[in-house]
């Protein structure tokens, strides 16, 4: 049974927020419990049906990267009690995500294609194809919408706007920088390229620590290294290691989040090979191999935070 969604009364509880993926628990004293559903989202919207051990595979690539980034900037994570669980502080979110592109791909590159050069106050080279790499990566920040869809921003307008001030928001440009060229070199170790990926940060007593997931497929881009340069030189396509195989089937099928469109069926068939490829997408970027677990409950979920928190 996939985890579709929790909705627990737990000890010390202050309030509950569903996001698309992860149910989160506030918890006294400035803590939370994130619970990282089989949730799946794409194009701004949550599909019918789950997928069986997406929660966990994405928690544990993201444990596995906090854990091997808190020398560059501490996180929100204290503990990981159970694979779809991870305890932590309850920072201040700020209102922006922080965005890295160290190639011409996906939004960037369909702005380009539209003959744009700048993006989020940012010069982007010409002459430049789908896929290629950028001189120097560079950061494209977003607005955090609540809802609908994050927008574009600059640099100078989150400044000016008094959205994060000019102090803060060099440090994360700083920490952003930092992480991405870790991520890098640990994709690089396993014959991945880190293509793009964003970031979230917050305060806890005073202080920026770096919340939600990182370098995971939801929230991250990688190409296969192996030919990336043969393909580019052939203007062939990149083998792509992220979640835009879930993007291809749902245009393919019709659905791009518009209006009056309607979600393709999601048949058995469709969610196991979803599934397939998630594990696939753990074993490559962590190097681990994925154990198939008994498919716990909601209620197994629930046991193990009660056991946790009292």
């Amino acid at each position: 049974m996939a985890i579709q969604g929790t909705n627990f009364n737990l000890p010390k509880q202050t309030g509950f927020y569903k996001g698309k993926v992860r149910d989160v628990y506030y918890l006294e004293d400035n803590k939370m419990a994130v619970v990282v559903t089989d949730r799946i989202s794409a194009f701004d919207v949550i599909l019918p049906a789950p997928i069986p051990y997406k929660g966990q595979i994405l928690n544990q690539i993201a444990w596995h990267f906090l854990q091997a980034t808190q020398e560059i900037v501490p996180n929100w994570a204290e503990s990981n009690p159970h694979p779809n669980i991870t305890i932590g502080k309850q920072c201040q979110p700020f209102a922006v995500e922080m965005v890295i592109r160290g190639y011409l791909t996906g939004h960037a590159y369909r702005e380009y294609a539209q003959g744009k050069r700048m993006l989020c106050g940012v010069v982007m080279p010409e002459n430049m194809k789908e896929n290629d790499k950028f001189p120097t990566p560079i950061i494209t920040p977003t607005t955090k919408a609540k809802e609908g869809h994050d927008e574009d921003i600059s640099r100078e307008d989150i400044i000016a706007k008094e959205i994060v001030s000019k102090e803060l928001y060099e440090q994360l440009e700083q920490y952003t920088r930092a992480l991405y060229q870790k991520g890098s070199e640990m994709a690089k170790e396993r014959g991945l390229i880190l293509v793009d990926t964003k970031y979230e940060f917050g305060l806890y007593e005073g202080k920026v620590y770096l919340i939600d997931e990182i370098h995971t497929p939801d929230s991250s881009r990688y190409f296969y290294a192996e030919n990336y340069q043969e393909n580019q030189d052939k203007g062939l396509p990149q083998r792509q290691l992220s979640k835009e195989f879930v993007r291809q089937w749902l245009i393919e099928n019709g659905f791009q989040g518009k209006d009056g469109q309607k979600i393709p069926e999601m048949t058995e068939e469709v969610v196991n090979s979803i599934s397939k490829r998630y594990i696939e997408l753990y074993e490559k970027v962590t190097g681990k191999t994925f154990v198939t677990p008994p498919l716990d409950t909601e209620k197994t979920i629930e046991n193990v935070l009660l056991k946790y928190l009292t």
